[in-house]
């Protein structure tokens, strides 16, 4: 930083009054005499160093060796109210942007960074030109003539308030993208991670460096889709109102994992730029899988039990105990399964006694022509259901091997998914309850299997009563 002054910045004229800097409608330091280049009294490039000065976010103003203001920027204009040609000339801050009593002090503060190597940092209170007191933080540090002597001062300062923001806004980032208990991802235009914190990193599975610049599609093997839709909305309209929960399933060295996570979107914008231009998408994320999957279990255990009371009424309005069971199939089959076989015990062998149909969804009735024979081959869930006095669960694999798997045992052909249950009733076994599941639902699982127990042990009790009737 030079020791002239600067078109734009300074002005030919110091201030009006007497302030120290010498007589006025002298410059402190006039600079090449015209013809020399440039503007005439001024040194080469001042409009360079003018433009470059009132373009800095900070406020800025220097010092010569004696302390006389030799430069003073556009933002040091806003910040104290002060105009360069007001400013420069000056001699110090004394009586002017700064108390009389505080401006020895402050003098000596600023000046001493003329000697002292690096930057020294301090904090004041200035005076600005409406009489309001306003404290600044300063950066000042010497500057060295050509000679290697010291020639000056500089010092940029800045509203400490603002400041403050800047550095609450700096520690923010910092520990969003560190310690934040939220996954933070930020992307590029492209959708690909540019910066990602510990939470994020652990929940995507993979390290923090190791997933920067890849696709999202690397990482997300369902419902990628749904949220490379969401951050091109964001980019293209700005931050949804509400937070979104997306469900995907993600591909880790453990195998495929499926997650829920609430979601929050902003749009990133340069500050720098008159026009927003946008910089990609901030990404705010939770892991919820655990609190969502609760709630799922709660409402599907609150629709089971009210599907158990219905059936229970509606079955102790039946005459006949066979349609009692019946009944209690075709409300246990909503929202649990596809198909319901009942194979009954006839000696050594299992009958198929009802069924729903094998072609189409409906009701479970009573096989057309009587009970026919259930030709299962060793091995058979059915058959180990007997066996164990429990349940059984199983599954088929994709595609035809599915088709193939189902006929093998003897049940519909989109079957993938099967459950058999005991019927067991005053300490005999008077049957088995296959449930079964098309391959576009899951699989069955051990709470499923405890339904499936709780509503056998009810059927069990209507056969029971069923076959005491006929007996007498």
């Amino acid at each position: 930083m030079g020791v002239s002054r600067s078109s734009g910045t300074t002005d030919e004229l110091g201030p009006d009054e007497d302030s120290g800097g010498g007589p006025p409608g002298r410059s402190a330091d006039p600079g090449p005499a015209a013809g020399e280049g440039g503007i005439p009294g001024e040194p080469p490039g001042s409009e360079l160093l003018a433009a470059l000065l009132d373009g800095m976010d900070a406020a800025l103003c220097a010092f010569d060796a004696a302390g006389t203001v030799t430069h003073w920027n556009r933002e040091a204009e806003r910040v104290l109210g002060w105009s360069a040609r007001e400013a420069v000339g000056r001699s110090g801050f004394a009586g002017w942007a700064v108390r009389r009593a505080d401006a020895d002090e402050v003098r000596t503060r600023l000046m001493s960074a003329m000697d002292a190597p690096g930057r020294q940092v301090h904090e004041f209170a200035l005076l600005r030109k409406d009489g309001g007191r306003v404290l600044v933080r300063t950066q000042s540090a010497g500057v060295r003539g050509a000679d290697g002597k010291p020639a000056g001062v500089y010092c940029a300062f800045n509203e400490v308030h603002a400041q403050i923001d800047l550095e609450r806004a700096i520690a923010l980032s910092e520990a969003l993208l560190e310690d934040a208990t939220w996954g933070v991802v930020l992307l590029d235009v492209d959708l690909r991670p540019t910066v990602v914190n510990a939470y994020a990193a652990r929940a995507l599975g993979g390290a923090r460096t190791a997933l920067l610049g890849r696709p999202l599609g690397d990482l997300v093997v369902q419902g990628v889709e749904e949220l490379e839709a969401a951050l091109h909305h964001v980019l293209a309209e700005g931050a949804p109102t509400a937070p979104a929960e997306l469900w995907v399933t993600l591909r880790t060295a453990e195998g495929e994992r499926r997650r829920c996570w609430r979601s929050g979107f902003l749009r990133l914008a340069s500050p720098l730029t008159e026009e927003p231009v946008p910089l990609g998408v901030g990404w705010l994320f939770r892991d919820v899988t655990a609190d969502r999957l609760a709630e799922q279990e709660a409402d599907r255990l609150r629709f089971r039990t009210s599907q158990l009371h219905r059936a229970a009424r509606t079955a102790s309005e039946c005459e006949d105990p066979m349609e009692a069971a019946t009944s209690l199939l075709d409300f246990a089959l909503a929202g649990f399964a596809d198909h319901v076989l009942v194979d009954l015990a006839a000696g050594e062998r299992l009958v198929r006694t009802a069924a729903t149909p094998f072609d189409a969804p409906g009701p479970c009735l009573p096989v057309s022509g009587g009970a026919v024979p259930a030709r299962y081959g060793p091995g058979h869930p059915a058959l180990q259901s007997v066996e164990r006095t429990g349940s059984v669960r199983t599954s088929a694999g994709a595609g035809d091997a599915a088709q193939a798997w189902a006929a093998e045992r003897r049940w519909p052909r989109d079957a993938a998914h099967a459950l058999c249950s005991v019927l067991r009733s005053r300490g005999r076994t008077l049957g088995v309850l296959t449930f079964l599941r098309a391959a576009n639902r899951s699989a069955f699982e051990r709470t499923d299997a405890a339904y499936a127990e709780t509503v056998a042990a009810r059927v069990a009790g209507a056969v029971d009563l069923a076959q005491v009737t006929a007996g007498t």
